[in-house]
């Protein structure tokens, strides 16, 4: 029985998507929930799964081609078995042409991708597909377990694309590499909002530092109680959330937005937690951070983390938000002036902790420092509530148990 593959229904923020990457050819044989396309969209990148065992009859949508909501992008032949060699089109034959020996591996369109992403030489990989085919997950796989075997791109890929610079790549004196690629819907539309936040925006920054000694050894001192009663680490970012949520309440202020003529006051402080992926950057959502413990943050932040990195974040995930936490420190930056996720009027920024020579009492002494950057929308706050903001983080994280006490 032939059915028809739509396209996932997207929400109203957005309008439409692209085809990334085709997993299964006409012919191929599929099981029950297995990926047959991604749909990469301004957002996340949304899978399409096979809804019963069967074959791809026909691709109507081919990579690149883009897509609308609940568009038909293929038929589907249940409970048919897959044809002898596989009938791919012509514009995948190239990616699942069968390989005579000596040949390289055949790799899926998906996982020739990675493979060329993170330098890995197809060869190395066993592939676990059908006919020996190496799949997106063997890539990763492999990528996983051995981190460090950065291995020269296949001979086939290099010769199908612009040679790479890379440290094994032998480049002949006076030669001028370049590379081409398309930037993806997730980058530009990144890219689109921090221009538009800087253009729309009268943003300004205020900067200040804070003594991290306390929250160090209090981390110190509970850490392993903490993870074998919770089963998470406890890290920083937690207590800059519960600092940040604490803040917030004192001035609404910074929890609110403009839209239009109006400010928007929010009852609930959703905190947005900027994480870096291999697609962009990306904003997921703690929401009513406020009532949250800090192992509910860290284990919350955790899970955002892997959904991240394996592309799985939903659009629900990172919908909304009054306030966002940016933290550069951990790619080692020491300052910065992180730009506003609209529409909300502020966004923290943390940053490498790094000992220095501090005036305590008279007395020099060496301390773990960290500088902070608070950007806010001057249109909506006013110099003394986005310093008061900052300088009430400051005294939270010097005295961790304000926190807990609330004052």
């Amino acid at each position: 029985m032939a059915t028809e593959i739509k396209a996932p229904t997207f929400p109203e923020s957005v309008a439409d998507g692209i085809v990334a990457t085709w997993h299964k050819q006409p012919g191929e044989a599929c099981s029950r929930d297995e990926l047959l396309c991604d749909i990469e969209t301004d957002k996340v990148v949304l899978e399409v799964l096979a809804p019963a065992d069967g074959v791809v009859k026909e691709i109507v949508k081919n990579q690149d081609d883009v897509v609308l909501s609940g568009e038909v992008i293929a038929i589907y032949e249940e409970g048919a078995a897959a044809s002898a060699p596989v009938a791919a089109t012509a514009s995948a034959a190239p990616e699942v042409a069968a390989t005579a020996e000596g040949e390289d591996p055949i790799l899926s369109p998906a996982a020739r991708k990675i493979a060329e992403e993170k330098g890995i030489d197809p060869a190395a990989i066993a592939g676990t597909g059908k006919g020996g085919r190496v799949t997106k997950e063997d890539v990763v796989r492999h990528a996983e377990a051995k981190p460090a075997a950065a291995a020269v791109a296949a001979p086939a890929v290099a010769a199908s694309s612009a040679p790479q610079v890379e440290a094994t790549t032998p480049v002949f004196a006076g030669e001028r590499v370049e590379k081409r690629v398309p930037m993806t819907r997730l980058r530009a539309r990144v890219a689109q909002r921090l221009v538009e936040a800087q253009q729309t925006a009268a943003m300004l920054t205020t900067f200040n530092e804070v003594n991290m000694k306390p929250v160090m050894e209090l981390r110190a001192r509970y850490k392993d109680q903490f993870e074998k009663r919770h089963g998470v680490r406890l890290g920083f970012m937690s207590f800059f959330v519960k600092a940040c949520t604490e803040a917030l309440r004192r001035q609404p202020s910074v929890n609110a937005s403009i839209d239009g003529n109006d400010i928007v006051y929010h009852g609930y402080q959703d905190v947005g937690v900027a994480v870096s992926s291999d697609r962009g950057l990306v904003v997921p959502v703690l929401r009513n951070a406020e009532d949250m413990s800090l192992a509910d943050v860290e284990a919350k932040i955790r899970e955002y983390g892997k959904k991240a990195q394996g592309g799985k974040l939903g659009i629900e995930d990172m919908t909304g938000g009054t306030f966002t936490i940016s933290n550069g420190g951990v790619f080692g930056s020491l300052l910065s002036t992180p730009i506003l996720n609209p529409p909300q009027s502020a966004i923290l920024g943390m940053h490498k902790i790094q000992e220095r020579p501090m005036a305590v009492n008279g007395q020099v002494e060496i301390l773990p420092m960290m500088n902070l950057a608070l950007s806010y929308d001057h249109r909506l706050l006013d110099g003394k509530e986005a310093v008061t903001f900052l300088c009430t983080i400051k005294e939270l994280l010097e005295d961790p148990a304000r926190i807990l006490l609330e004052v």
